[in-house]
């Protein structure tokens, strides 16, 4: 039986998770993959530790660092399966993963992705990500981040998978196009999955497709200067980019308290200044981004989306509250 997936693995200095991400690969029920690692110019022994222990993993040697979109864009190019499953180096994967992810997207064409359920690497009673959601603030985020495991038990619809453990159906990218290059790394996820939206695809998530995830492996901290710039670049060039002007005449005002909500969030623990250089940024290049063309007949899906928005905000609020008031 020809292989149906390839595992897509960025890779930047990542030797110290490797052995965790490919033993756990080589361990799988379902066996018709293959997997190939993108090195983004590791300096590091990536590249030597993989072809000297595990010589059935194809390796690609990128010139410079091209961060995780340009990374991944290579692999999925490279790629010849229907199906693409992009993860991170810094994970380790349940036996049934493959099985599980291809199960779930071969149920319907009109699936673009579908997302694993992440869970803590370090505190394997919490999750890390049940799906990547998107909400009217202009906020992305985790859902179901930090609650625990047992929690999430159902398949649902999210608004994007998380591109750490997902999986994709190849076919799409040559209609909607790749990750976005311009994103370097971060909410390029939320992006493709807001463009695969617009053009009338779904992006689910699948409870049994388990992971373990170490987390910020590359970035090394969940907030640090490099991350919070581009971050908040990146969302400018999201919005820029997916919503049609009278989307952004309607969300003007609550992307705006967003905004406002996170600078003083962002003041508070010492990287404002990152946070505005960020907003300047992407605002001074936003023209640089292709935008995806507005076409009448996917006036529904525009709706639908921005419907979706509005009940991701309160699915934020409602899962911030749980997080935050103790049990008793």
């Amino acid at each position: 039986m020809a292989n149906k997936v390839t595992v897509v693995i960025p890779n930047y200095n990542g030797m110290k998770f490797l052995k965790d991400c490919l033993d756990s690969l080589s361990k799988q029920s379902y066996t018709h993959f293959e997997t190939l690692v993108i090195d983004n110019a590791s300096s590091d022994e990536s590249v030597s530790f993989i072809k000297k222990h595990y010589p059935n993993v194809s390796v690609m040697v990128m010139e410079k660092n091209l961060g995780f979109s340009g990374g991944v864009n290579v692999g999925i190019q490279a790629s010849k399966t229907p199906y693409v499953i992009l993860l991170n180096n810094d994970t380790a994967v349940d036996k049934d993963y493959v099985r599980s992810l291809v199960q779930e997207i071969s149920r319907s064409r009109d699936i673009f992705s579908v997302s694993s359920k992440m869970v803590q690497f370090h505190n394997r009673a919490k999750l890390d990500d049940a799906g990547d959601m998107y909400n009217i603030l202009g906020w992305a985020f985790q859902r179901g981040v930090d609650h625990p495991v047992s929690s999430y038990k159902k398949t649902a619809e999210v608004f994007s998978a998380c591109a750490g453990a997902a999986i994709y159906r190849r076919s799409v990218f040559k209609k909607i196009g790749y990750f976005d290059e311009m994103h370097f790394a971060y909410l390029e996820d939320v992006d493709i999955g807001y463009r695969a939206q617009i053009y009338g695809y779904r992006n689910v998530y699948c409870p049994k497709a388990i992971v373990y995830h170490v987390g910020s492996g590359t970035s090394g901290s969940k907030y640090n200067s490099f991350k919070v710039r581009l971050a908040a670049r990146n969302n400018i060039y999201l919005n820029y980019k997916n919503m049609p002007l009278i989307q952004h005449v309607v969300n003007f005002i609550p992307i705006s308290i967003g905004c406002l909500i996170k600078w003083r969030f962002f003041k508070k623990i010492g990287f404002e200044k990152d946070y505005i250089e960020g907003i300047k940024e992407g605002i001074r290049t936003r023209k640089q981004c292709k935008k995806v063309p507005f076409c009448k007949e996917h006036i529904l899906y525009y709706c639908r989306i921005e419907w979706k928005l509005i009940q991701n905000t309160f699915i934020y609020a409602w899962e911030y509250l749980k997080r935050k008031i103790p049990k008793r």
